[in-house]
């Protein structure tokens, strides 16, 4: 059993380090990006049984809105981006949206990662109003390319997605997908120090 420790750069400033530490670096650099997707299921596991006062805790709701997603037919990223949409709801819960839209930017499209990130204005209009918001938020993006696609993330996916008896795929059932859509950025400061 290899009980080694890691190797580890020796600068102490950055403007010290050497070809040797940043190769050093980049090693475990890599070992932790390829656990990525572990690291994004277990945190969707946290939601489980929180509900934050909703009719479902969190993970049920994530889960829902992806199963909805992938029963009408949309490709393994939107799922996936569908899945991860409210991760960030424990850690940043005054800027849930931006938390999931940054894990994902990497990873997915520009039209995927702008629903991500602004969902939380568009689903505003089924209750700002009554927490004493401008429901009509969401108008502001009206003659944005992704307004549509976004909205209709909102209607069909993520605002249906609080029923208790409604079919829910598991977590489980989604985890090839998440593999498949962490398994590489597409877009990334480090994405050619990868390959």
């Amino acid at each position: 059993m290899n009980t080694a420790l890691p190797e580890r750069a020796t600068f102490h400033h950055m403007k010290d380090g050497t070809a040797e530490d940043w190769q050093a670096i980049m090693k475990e650099f890599k070992v932790a990006a390829a656990q990525l997707p572990d690291r994004m299921l277990e945190h969707l596991r946290v939601l489980d049984g929180d509900c934050g006062g909703f009719p479902v805790d969190r993970l049920t709701h994530c889960l829902q809105t992806a199963t909805l997603a992938h029963k009408d037919g949309k490709d393994e990223e939107y799922v996936v981006c569908a899945l991860l949409h409210d991760i960030g709801d424990t850690l940043g819960p005054y800027n849930h949206a931006d938390i999931a839209a940054t894990y994902l930017e990497p990873f997915v499209s520009e039209k995927n990662y702008w629903m991500v990130k602004h969902h939380a204005i568009f689903q505003g209009y089924y209750f700002f109003h009554h927490i004493g918001l401008d429901r009509d938020q969401h108008k502001q993006f009206e003659s944005h390319p992704y307004y549509d696609y976004t909205k209709e993330f909102i209607e069909k996916y993520d605002a249906p997605a609080f029923d208790p008896k409604a079919e829910t795929y598991s977590l489980e059932f989604f985890e090839p997908m998440v593999r498949r859509v962490f398994a590489a950025p597409k877009a990334s400061l480090y994405k050619a120090a990868m390959e």
